[in-house]
This record gives structure tokens, C-alpha cells and sequence, in this order.
């Protein structure tokens, strides 16, 4: 129950934020709900005065839709054909007492009967406010679909019976195709309906963001609940429930975290006679616990094929994520002055103080031991939703874990783009998703790319050895540059170094070039990469694939056999080049002297060779930038 102890908690650290708006990177609005509330999106919005009486009606707008609303126990898990009305926004063949006359369809009872029945319980409440009795006392009247009508939002066809679909008779009938059949995908019976009160002189809060009514309701409904039990969560004796939250991943989710239907099946029953003898959980805890889950996927949860992957601190959510890269994390990710690349130490110092900035914010707004939850939840079926993975660390664990996964899965990165929309590089270790497309290309399913985020995480966490598959997969792509455009190329090989060092953590690989490593593989890299740029240099500004490049599969098998024909390959390229070559010819000597004779063999290289030959690589084209500011200075 501690992560469900957990929500709880954030939700009365964040209560500040109830039933304010929020909104995603995509414009769509959400907040945190407040107790026995739910969001539905409305298709029509009703005007009602202070007295009662109908002002005016019209179609609501997609982008405005969303509607947070009142619900009880049965009303927000209803299904089917029972009747569990909303206590106040509801569809039309609740909300409508003239429904019937209209010609609407009932399958067993008139749902009206029990909406404006519970309603009037509110209405004639203690704990009501002025705008709910003018509803009800418009609502009874049960002539709601006439002045819809009256309004032009619906329309009836010959006989006087509403329209429940637009169709050529109804087009010569009436005109133009009605607004409320473009925003209404159902029958009309469906159309949601949202209640507005307005007053001729002042103005009015709208009822679905108004805080009087939300405490109206949660202070009517709190009377109704059902019968005290020890709720497992807080360990007090509250009103328990057996209905618990869905909704959880969007507005369309019927998955449950929580759920006892043994009706059939017969799951529990042998060992326990009621729901409630495995688990009890008090309505309050159920509530609040869901809405702050709901509240922060929302603001901060990374969700690929309906799996969710989520990390919070009680206090302040906002903390650093562990599937993300470090420039996601950190505004200004370190960058090495003057090209040269990091060592490893200073590496490890600079992600330490970019994290600082999180742990001197954290530190200020929460106290010493604030917890640090790790969650990934995800579904089977439609209706059931299980925890995958959780952890709860301190906050200073977390960072401490944080800084040694970016400081040692690191390597030098350069296919994030700015604000600008420039490229821009970058130290520290690849997102998740990256190393899941990397090892299985851009159009990997989203079904491979979770799986591979969530092997992921004890990989971060307690620093358990990267799974082989995976780092071979990475490897095997790297080494097969023809097979993707450059980019993508260049975006693999980077993540696969950063594996391949983490892998190899002990030998202490860094991007800076490491003159004095004799290894058969990183030689090789080396090779490999001053023939490619022997070449690039020599083709100039013409774009294609060198020799190097096009063998380097070949080459990661058969060094020895291949790297004779890119020798041969290079002579031509040797000579346009003239003096210009002199120094990679020497550097090519040099590396091929320092390799004992022996290991000059066909042997397969192993991910070092990709080291060598990226670091080897990233200091040649540095050193001809470096000339060329020299000349351009001179």
C-alpha cells in the first residue's frame, strides 16, 4: 500500500492545486480533481438565471469540451444499462424530463426519476448554494428538450420527435447540417449536458470552476457515504469503498488500479468471503490517492503504448526523470570549452553540478527525507491495470543515482536541437527511448520500446549490468552504417559508445582520445576512423559514403581481410591529396606499429573498436578546426 500511501500524500501536499487549470505541451487542459469529482466532456451548455428560469443554450466547442463535474460511487463507474445518474451535469436522457415525450427511448426505467430525485436531496441539503437550487428549480420543471429546441441546438423531424441522427430527410426539413452533429459522434441521447447560472448584475464563476460548489458537493456527499472500516492505507477506521477510480491514463481508460467484481470467476472467494477482507480502503484515500495519479501523468508522465512510466517526490513533482536524457534534465547540459572533449572525472563533476540546481531546489522546498517514487503501471485487458514496478527512494538517492548513471553511461552526443532549432552536443547518457531505437531501429513498435524502458530501470537504479541483447543489438547497428541515413547513423553510434563504455565501466573509456591504449580493438577503431577521414578530405564537399564507411560491417568481422582492401581503396585518394596527406599517413603508421603482430588477425572486434574509432574521429575533425581558425586568423 505505500505507493497508494504515497498519492495520498501528494495529494494533500498539492491541494493548492485543486481545481486549478493546467496544460499540457499539446494545449489540452487538466487539474488536479477534488474529492468525488470527475472531468466528461460536454456537447451542450444550458444558461439558467438565479430564478430558474431558461436564458439560453448552445453547442459547446471541441477545444473548450472538457467539463469537471460532481460524480458519486455508482455514477463514476456506471456501465450498460444501469442507472446511476451524475448529481448534476449528465447526458440528456438523464438530465431531460421531457425525454420521453420527445420520443426518446428508455430501455427499462425513465433515468430522469432518479437524476432530478437525487438532485432535490442536494438542492434541499444544508450544504447547497444559491446556483444549485436554480438549477433544480429549472430541472423540474421537465421541459429542458423544448427549449432546446426553441433555441435551435436540437432539432425534431415531422412527427415533433428529436432527430437522432442527420440524414437527407432531416436536411430538407431543416437546412444546413446542425452544429451538434458535428461535435456528437453517438445517438443524441448521449449529448452531455453542462449547467451554467447567470446573473443580470454581477458575474458569475462558471459552475464546473467554482470552489463553493465543489465543497457544496463533497460536504453533501460525505453523509452518504457507506460503512466505517480500517482502511489498509492510513490505518484509521473511515467509510471504506469497494469502487474505485478509472480514468486514470485519459479520459477514454476503463482500467482499474483497484477492482473486486467475483461475481464469476470466483478469484478471492475460498479464502475470503468479502472484497473488502483482502484489502480495505477508505473512499477518501481511493479518491484522493487516483486524482493525484491522474494529476501527474498528466503534468509529467512519459506514456508509450499505454504503459506509463512516472517518477514524483511527495512534496515538489517536479524532480528529474529517469528515462530522459541529460539535456532534457537540465536546461544547459555541460558542454566542453574549446572542443576538446571531457575525461571522465570532469564529467562526473559537471553533471553533479548541473543535478545540484534539482537538489538545492528540492532541498528548499521539501524536507530532508522527502521520498522519491518510481512507478510504471500498464494494462492487459481493457478493464484491469496492474503496477509493474515500483520504488521509493530518498531524495538524496535518487540524485546520487541520477549523477552516477549520467556520469557512467556517458559519451558525447550531438543530435538534440535547441530553441533555435540548432543542433546542438551534449554529454551524459542517452534516453531510454533512444537506446530502445537504437538497438531496434526508428520504427520499432511501441510494444519492443516499453519493454525495453522499463529493463531499463534497474539498470539506473541499482546498477545492474546493461542487458547483453540490447547492447548487442546497438552494437551490430552501429557497425552497419549504410543500412540508415547518416543522422540516424550518427545518433546510433554515439548511444552505442555510451553503452559500450557503461558496459566496460571498469577499463575507464572516455571520449578524449587515449593515445597510450595498445588494445587490438580500440587500434583498429583508430584505423578505421583515419581512413574515413582521409577520404572525407580528400572527396571534399561532395556527400557521399567513404570506403571506410561502406566495409565498416565487413570490418567489425574480418579486420584484417578488410582493412586491406580499404587500404588499397585509400591509395588513390592519397594521392590528390599529396602533402596534404602526410599527417594521417603518418597517423596510420603509427597506430598500425603500435599493434604486436600477432593480433593482426581476422578475430571479430569487439564494441571497443567503436570507441577508438569515434574518439580517434572526434579529434581529427577538432584538429582541422582548430586549422582552420589558425589560417582564418593568420
Amino acid at each position: 500500500m505505500s505507493w497508494l500511501l504515497n498519492l495520498y500524500q501528494t495529494y494533500q501536499a498539492n491541494i493548492k492545486h485543486v481545481g486549478s487549470l493546467e496544460k499540457k505541451h499539446n494545449d489540452q487542459k487538466f487539474t488536479l480533481l477534488p474529492v468525488s469529482h470527475t472531468t466528461q466532456n460536454a456537447h451542450i451548455e444550458v444558461q439558467i438565471t438565479e430564478d430558474g428560469e431558461f436564458h439560453s443554450a448552445q453547442v459547446v466547442d471541441k477545444s473548450d469540451a472538457s467539463t469537471l463535474i460532481p460524480c458519486t460511487e455508482d455514477s463514476a463507474s456506471r456501465s450498460g444499462s444501469k442507472i446511476a445518474p451524475y448529481p448534476l451535469h449528465d447526458k440528456l436522457s438523464y438530465v431531460a424530463g421531457d425525454f420521453v415525450a420527445y420520443g426518446g427511448e428508455i430501455k427499462k426505467e425513465e433515468p430522469f426519476a432518479y437524476y432530478i430525485k437525487q438532485l432535490e436531496a442536494w438542492a434541499n441539503s444544508e450544504h447547497a448554494v444559491p446556483k444549485v437550487k436554480s438549477i433544480y428549480r429549472y430541472l423540474r420543471k421537465g421541459r429542458l428538450i423544448q427549449d432546446l429546441v426553441n433555441e435551435k441546438v436540437l432539432y425534431t423531424d415531422a412527427d415533433g420527435r428529436l432527430l437522432n441522427k442527420w440524414d437527407k430527410k432531416a436536411e430538407e426539413l431543416h437546412g444546413a447540417r446542425p452544429q451538434i452533429f458535428s461535435v456528437l459522434t453517438g445517438e443524441i441521447a448521449s449529448a452531455f449536458v453542462r449547467f451554467n447560472v447567470r446573473s443580470l448584475t454581477q458575474k458569475l464563476t462558471e459552475v464546473w470552476k467554482d470552489q463553493e460548489m465543489y465543497d457544496s458537493f463533497i460536504r453533501f456527499y460525505s453523509g452518504q457515504l457507506g460503512d466505517e472500516d480500517i482502511c489498509y492505507v492510513k490505518g484509521e477506521r473511515l467509510p471504506a469503498t469497494d469502487k474505485h477510480a478509472n480514468k486514470i491514463r485519459n479520459a477514454a481508460d476503463k482500467a482499474k488500479l483497484i477492482s473486486a467484481n467475483d461475481k464469476s470467476g470466483f478469484t478471492f472467494r475460498g479464502r475470503f468471503q468479502e472484497s473488502r477482507d483482502a484489502a480495505s480502503i477508505s473512499y477518501e484515500v481511493s479518491q484522493k490517492a487516483h486524482n493525484a495519479l491522474k494529476w501527474l501523468i498528466n503534468r509529467q508522465g512519459k506514456i508509450i503504448d499505454q504503459r506509463v512510466f512516472l517518477v514524483w517526490s511527495n512534496g515538489d513533482p517536479d524532480i528529474p526523470g529517469l528515462t530522459e536524457d541529460l539535456f532534457s534534465i537540465v536546461p544547459t547540459p555541460p558542454v566542453a570549452k574549446g572542443g576538446n572533449p571531457f575525461t571522465n572525472k570532469e564529467v562526473a563533476r559537471e553533471v553533479a553540478k548541473a543535478l545540484d540546481g534539482y537538489r538545492n531546489q528540492l532541498t528548499a522546498s521539501v524536507t530532508e527525507d522527502e521520498d522519491v517514487n518510481i512507478l510504471v503501471l500498464d494494462s492487459a485487458t481493457t478493464g484491469r491495470m496492474a503496477v509493474l514496478y515500483y520504488r521509493n527512494l530518498k531524495k538524496d538517492d535518487y540524485l546520487d543515482k541520477l549523477v552516477n548513471w549520467h556520469s557512467t553511461c556517458m559519451w558525447l552526443h550531438r543530435y538534440r536541437k535547441d530553441e533555435n532549432g540548432e543542433f546542438v552536443q551534449f554529454y551524459g547518457a542517452p534516453a531510454t527511448k533512444d537506446i530502445a531505437y537504437a538497438a531496434y531501429g526508428p520504427r520499432a513498435s511501441d510494444k519492443v520500446v516499453k519493454g525495453v524502458m522499463e529493463r531499463m530501470l534497474p539498470c539506473i537504479l541499482d546498477g545492474r549490468n546493461l542487458p547483453l541483447d540490447i547492447v548487442s543489438s546497438v552494437f551490430y547497428r552501429a557497425s552497419n552504417p549504410v543500412s540508415m541515413e547518416r543522422w540516424e547513423w550518427e545518433k546510433t553510434l554515439s548511444i552505442a559508445c555510451a553503452l559500450i563504455r557503461k558496459q566496460r565501466e571498469q577499463e575507464g573509456f572516455q571520449v578524449a582520445l587515449d593515445k597510450t591504449n595498445d588494445d587490438r580493438d580500440y587500434l583498429f577503431g583508430r584505423l578505421l576512423a583515419v581512413a574515413d577521414v582521409l577520404e572525407r578530405r580528400a572527396l571534399g564537399g561532395e556527400d557521399r559514403a567513404t570506403n571506410a564507411i561502406r566495409y565498416m560491417n565487413e570490418f567489425s568481422r574480418h579486420p584484417e581481410r578488410t582493412w586491406k582492401t580499404i587500404q588499397a581503396s585509400l591509395q588513390p585518394y592519397q594521392a590528390r591529396l599529396g602533402k596534404k596527406a602526410l599527417d594521417l599517413n603518418k597517423l596510420i603508421d603509427e597506430i598500425g606499429s603500435r599493434m604486436p603482430l600477432d593480433q593482426f588477425n581476422n578475430k571479430p572486434l569487439s564494441g571497443k573498436y567503436l570507441l577508438g574509432f569515434y574518439s580517434q574521429r572526434h579529434a581529427l575533425y577538432n584538429n582541422d578546426k582548430t586549422s582552420d581558425a589558425e589560417e582564418a586568423s593568420n
